[in-house]
């Protein structure tokens, strides 16, 4: 079935839509006004983050976008992530865990992840995910940016297997080996930044698409995406973009236009780890939640 109520099977079972919203750079009070919209347009699926600085403002998305379409919290699929410099134990992760339920105002969250491989805690904090697993505070587990080398040894140490590994995932950025590894053991590739951060819709191979199938550049990417079983958040905060961007259940990529699209990966990402104070000193990003306007009371 397509359409936004469509879902994949996570390898625990759970059912997680497979188009959603990321309020990645948007401010608590843009974040709920976005959640509420796409809530409103069938979203089913929300994605957001502790270094972000806006769960508050999801969160509250998230409860007004219910009670205006009458849903039950079962009705969405919630995924947060730990951020770099609150990873650590058990008691660590478990008290940030319970700062970000308080801050979204749930009682649980459908997936957590870790949102970087910090090498010196990633696997100290990917425990306590398995411990607050199993005590229900989060229905699934996964990473976000692990390459295949830390991933084989989060495999080798870990008892549960990551149920997502969140990448980046566009048209020039097919992650190919990590899309592989992840496959053959069970473990869903979800797209982060799926339209390139906007340089992929300038694709000329993108837009003679867009040209023949009547579709903007950004619903040809996401059909591809959907065609190649990639789960995927999008951000926008534009009703209008929000709107289109889940317009693409009544056309259908031909395979050899899909296979025009795999020809342009490039490897090249926008972010990785060579960027990260954790892995470089003269890195650009850190351990620093980003800082956002409240929202107001």
């Amino acid at each position: 079935m397509d359409g936004l109520q469509s879902t994949i099977k996570l390898n625990n079972g759970v059912e997680m839509p497979r188009l959603g919203l990321g309020v990645w750079k948007t401010s608590n009070n843009d974040s709920r006004d976005a959640v509420i919209t796409a809530i409103k347009h069938g979203y089913r699926a929300i994605d957001t983050a502790r270094e972000y600085g806006n769960e508050p403002g999801t969160g509250a998305g998230i409860r007004e976008g219910m009670k205006q379409e009458g849903l039950k919290r079962e009705d969405l699929f919630v995924t947060t992530k730990l951020y770099n410099g609150e990873q650590g134990d058990y008691d660590k992760v478990s008290k940030v865990l319970d700062k970000q339920l308080s801050d979204l105002g749930l009682d649980y969250v459908d997936l957590y992840l870790i949102h970087w491989p910090v090498d010196a805690t990633y696997m100290e904090s990917y425990h306590a995910l398995e411990r607050l697993y199993k005590e229900g505070k989060v229905r699934a587990i996964g990473v976000s940016n692990f390459d295949n080398d830390r991933m084989s040894k989060l495999l080798e140490e870990s008892e549960i297997v990551p149920a997502v590994n969140q990448m980046e995932f566009n048209p020039t950025q097919q992650e190919k080996e990590i899309l592989n590894f992840d496959s053959s053991h069970g473990i869903q590739l979800e797209a982060w930044s799926p339209l390139g951060a906007g340089k992929a819709l300038k694709n000329p191979v993108i837009d003679e698409l867009a040209k023949k199938y009547s579709r903007t550049a950004a619903q040809i990417i996401l059909r591809w995406e959907w065609q190649r079983d990639i789960v995927t958040v999008v951000k926008s905060v534009h009703e209008k973009r929000i709107v289109e961007n889940s317009d693409i259940f009544d056309f259908t990529l031909s395979a050899e236009d899909v296979q025009r699209i795999n020809q342009l990966d490039e490897n090249k990402r926008d972010l990785w780890y060579d960027d990260f104070t954790w892995h470089n000193p003269n890195g650009r990003y850190g351990n620093e939640i980003e800082q956002v306007p409240d929202i107001q009371k």
